[in-house]
């Protein structure tokens, strides 16, 4: 009986993050965090923004890695970056709070735009 709980459990979870999934994609709004210092500075480790997603991630079937779907790693302007959904803010306000928190602790730079990729 038990492995069908955890079954059903699995399912629920795989349900609540396709949810997330949808409203992350159909919200504008995107907030970046970059690699670089507000002085102009490359953050360092080389590695954080792929450190930052990860301990927001969790973790699937068979010990999988499963990115949070409202933070996603990519570059812009030849930099490391992280990308928030702004609707991060109202689903998880937590995380959110997290991910800023760690931009405003780290002096890095933050800009808001209404998609991503930032189109010129």
């Amino acid at each position: 009986m038990l492995g069908i709980s955890n079954k059903y459990s699995r399912i629920a979870n795989i349900l609540r993050d396709l949810k997330t999934y949808r409203s992350c994609m159909s919200t504008p709004g995107k907030i970046i965090i970059q690699g670089i210092t507000n002085d102009g500075r490359k953050f360092r480790p080389s590695d954080w923004a792929e450190r930052l997603c990860g301990a927001v991630a969790s973790y699937g079937p068979n010990r999988r890695i499963m990115y949070h779907p409202c933070v996603s790693l990519a570059s812009y302007e030849n930099t490391k970056v992280v990308v928030i959904d702004k609707s991060l803010a109202n689903n998880n306000e937590m995380l959110y709070d997290f991910l800023i928190n760690f931009a405003k602790e780290n002096n890095l730079k933050v800009q808001e735009v209404e998609q991503f990729p930032v189109e010129d």
